[in-house]
């Protein structure tokens, strides 16, 4: 028994070796879906949605992606845009990067024909049993959408959510997934008629200044956005309201985005 323990010991400090995602010969592709207009509701038209496409578009073909945007898309549509994703031939790509726009609500996205669906259901059409060309390499998913209909006054409401479920964490399906959220469970998200959403522009401005590894990428946007943002509308429920980003990691090594040479200056 004594002997057994010696070897178990041995084994738990034995040095691990740890290596970031290997790169390939390509960065991979980014699917942009932009749910902008409904066309049965023309209330719930996201005005300043195309601003935040142009600037994603810009942003990660800087970066190297090949970059396909799909305009709004049905929920049974946005099913098919991720399926075709995933039986795609990914062998000599990095990763893949999806960035979904739409309305929202816990857990789900809306459809242009205004159909609510799982996030998940969108996640899990990557999973390494379906799209084996991408097991072992980070799949990424950037959600700008609502995820509730509270307005974050600051971090008085911040301290109450903190004892709750750790948000987003079943849209993640497996390893290797991480999902980037514009705000918490339960909460609105803030989008600018002229100028987009904060979230979407901050992002978009720390991919392109940092060569950091992706946690801390994110680490920094929650920070600006949480910090520095403030909405300023004339209706007293909604004026000086926060937001707050989160995400959701199954990621089991570092990854990085980095910048090409004749890019760095855009």
């Amino acid at each position: 028994m004594s002997l057994q323990a010696s070897k178990d010991n041995s084994a738990v400090t034995k040095p691990c070796a740890f290596e970031p995602y290997k790169k390939h010969k390509n960065i991979g592709k980014c699917l942009i879906i932009s749910n902008e207009h409904f066309p049965d509701s023309p209330r719930l038209y996201r005005k300043g949605n195309s601003v935040d496409e142009r600037r994603l578009s810009s942003t990660f073909k800087s970066l190297g992606f090949h970059v396909k945007v799909e305009n709004n898309l049905s929920a049974n549509q946005m099913i098919d845009a991720l399926r075709t994703v995933s039986e795609e031939d990914h062998t000599d790509n990095s990763c893949f990067v999806c960035v979904l726009m739409s309305h929202g609500e816990e857990g789900t996205i809306l459809g242009s024909d205004e159909r609510w669906i799982p996030v998940k259901t969108l996640t899990s059409l990557l999973t390494s049993d379906l799209c084996p060309s991408l097991r072992d390499k980070p799949k990424i998913f950037f959600l700008q959408a609502c995820r509730g209909v509270e307005y974050d006054p600051g971090v008085e409401a911040d301290s109450v959510e903190a004892s709750e479920d750790f948000f987003g964490i079943s849209d993640v399906p497996e390893l290797d997934f991480l999902c980037c959220y514009s705000t918490v469970e339960g909460y609105f998200a803030w989008r600018n008629p002229e100028t987009g959403s904060i979230f979407i522009r901050e992002l978009c401005k720390t991919l392109m200044d940092c060569r950091l590894e992706i946690i801390q990428i994110l680490t920094r946007v929650n920070h600006l956005v949480a910090y520095y943002f403030q909405s300023y509308t004339l209706e007293l429920e909604t004026n000086r309201k926060r937001q707050m980003p989160c995400f959701a990691s199954r990621l089991t090594k570092d990854f990085y985005l980095h910048v090409a040479e004749k890019n760095k200056k855009l």
